[in-house]
C-alpha cells in the first residue's frame, strides 16, 4: 500500500515508519518537524518527506494513496494545554479539513490516531468503545470532537478507523518522558528514587509504542467491513495498572531505587481502566508482545547509553512544553507554534 504518515517524526511515527516500511508499504511522511531539536536518537528516513505544518495540507498532498496514517498532533495535555485555541487549530480543525482532503482525493482508507484518555474518570469498571466519553482538557476534547467529525464523512468510498491509543511507553527517536513509565524509569534511572507526582491512586492502561505501531498495521490490512467506521482500543485488558503498581515495578526493574511520592501530589482528575476485548477478537493479525516490565527494562537501558539527567527529560531538551516555550522565547517559534522561517533555517543549518 501506498500510505501518508503525517506526524512521522513525532514519539509514536518515528518508531512506525521504519514498521511500515518493514512490511513493503510506500511511504511519504508529512511533518513540521516541531521537536527537530529534541531527538534521542536517528532521524534518517529513506522515502519521501514534505515538511509542512499540517494546517497547510493540500488536496495535491493527498492525491494516491491507499491510505493515511494521522498521528500529527499536539499530543498531551501539557502541551496542548498551552493555548488551547492553537490546539484546537491542529488537532481538530486541521485534522477534520485533512480526512476531508483525503476523502476528496479518493484515498480508501484514514486511519486517525486518537487515544483512551478521552474517557476521562471511568472509575474501576472496565470501559469499552461503547462507553462513556468524559472530556475535560484541550487535548482529549480535541480528540472526541475529530471522531464525532469524520464519522460523518464515512462511505463506500472512503473508511475511517479511530485507534484510542492506550498512554505508550518504550524507546523512541523523538522521546517524550511525559509519559508516565517513561517518567518514572527516567527518574528512577538519574536520581535513584521513582518519583510519583501524584498520589499513585489513577489508573492508565498502558502499550508499548511498537504494539501501537502493529495496530495500525493490522488496520491497515484487515478486511474493510472490519473495521469501517470502528474505534478501536489499542493495548491489552491485562496491562492496566495504578500508577502506584507501575512504579513498584520500575522499582524492581532498577537496581537499588526506591518509591518516593511528592509532597504537593494529588488524585488525578483522569483515572480509567479499559477493555481491549475487541481488538483482540476482530484483528487477529494484531499481536501485541511488549509488557510493561519488558518496558521498564528497555527504557533503563537506554538511559544508561544516554546518561539521562533530570534537567533533560524534565527541562527543555526532552520535556515538549519546556521545548516548546523555549523555541518561543528565542522567536524560532510565533505563537501560533508555526516556525519562523529565518530563524528555523539558522537552526538548521
Amino acid at each position: 500500500m501506498r500510505i501518508l504518515v503525517t506526524g512521522h517524526k513525532g514519539y509514536i511515527g518515528s518508531v512506525m515508519a521504519p514498521m511500515l516500511l518493514a512490511a513493503g508499504h510506500e511511504l511519504v511522511g508529512f511533518d513540521s518537524d516541531i521537536f527537530r531539536g529534541s531527538k534521542f536518537g536517528f532521524d534518517e528516513f529513506d522515502f519521501r518527506e514534505i515538511e509542512l505544518d499540517i494546517r497547510e495540507a493540500e488536496a495535491e498532498h493527498l492525491e494516491g494513496f491507499d491510505g493515511v496514517v494521522h498521528l500529527a498532533a499536539l499530543s498531551n495535555d501539557g502541551l496542548s494545554n498551552l493555548d488551547p485555541e492553537v490546539t484546537r487549530e491542529i488537532n481538530e480543525t486541521a485534522s477534520i479539513r485533512l480526512a476531508e482532503l483525503a476523502k476528496e482525493a479518493g484515498v480508501p482508507r484514514f486511519l486517525f490516531s486518537s487515544s483512551c484518555s478521552i474517557y476521562g474518570k471511568s472509575g474501576e469498571d472496565l470501559v469499552a468503545e461503547t462507553g462513556r466519553i468524559d472530556v475535560t482538557t484541550p487535548y482529549t476534547i480535541s480528540k472526541a470532537h475529530v471522531e464525532q467529525e469524520v464519522s460523518k464523512l464515512a462511505s463506500d468510498e472512503f473508511s475511517p478507523t479511530y485507534l484510542r491509543n492506550a498512554t505508550a511507553f518504550g524507546v523512541s527517536p523523538c522521546p517524550s518522558f511525559e509519559l508516565v513509565l517513561n517518567n518514572l524509569v527516567a527518574w528512577a534511572h538519574a536520581e535513584g528514587y521513582v518519583h510519583i507526582k501524584s498520589d499513585g491512586s489513577p489508573w492508565r492502561p498502558v502499550v508499548h509504542v511498537e504494539d501501537i505501531c502493529s495496530a495500525f498495521l493490522a488496520v491497515l490490512t484487515a478486511p474493510r467491513e472490519v473495521v469501517h467506521n470502528q474505534a478501536f482500543n489499542v493495548g491489552r485488558t491485562e496491562e492496566n495498572y495504578s500508577v502506584r503498581e507501575l512504579a513498584e515495578v520500575v522499582r524492581e526493574v532498577v537496581p537499588g531505587s526506591r518509591v518516593e511520592y511528592a509532597e504537593d501530589g494529588k488524585p488525578d482528575a483522569r483515572s480509567y481502566k479499559v477493555d481491549f476485548s475487541k481488538i483482540q477478537r476482530l484483528l487477529p493479525d494484531y499481536k501485541p508482545r511488549w509488557t510493561v516490565r519488558k518496558g521498564a527494562e528497555q527504557l533503563h537501558a537506554a538511559g544508561g547509553s544516554a546518561d539521562l539527567k533530570v534537567e533533560d527529560f524534565e527541562g527543555p531538551q526532552y520535556k515538549r512544553a519546556e521545548y516548546v516555550k523555549q523555541q518561543l522565547a528565542s522567536g524560532r517559534m510565533d505563537s501560533a507554534l508555526r516556525w519562523i522561517a529565518d530563524a528555523s533555517a539558522k537552526e538548521m543549518a
